[in-house]
């Protein structure tokens, strides 16, 4: 997911460079909430990982 993010992020500064604002921002938006949903995956997975995987 965090590859996604930077893909799209880079796709942003790509757009914005020749002139795409419209494509740029929704880019950026895109790669923001991927990359904060990929921080409250990671983050429940380091709470939660430890726990669900003892016996």
């Amino acid at each position: 997911m965090l590859r996604w993010a930077a893909t799209f992020f880079v796709i942003a500064i790509i757009a914005a460079i020749f002139g795409f604002g419209g494509i740029a921002a929704g880019a950026a938006s895109i790669a923001k909430v991927l990359f904060f949903v990929f921080i409250v995956l990671f983050v429940l997975a380091l709470v939660f990982g430890g726990s669900l995987f003892k016996k």
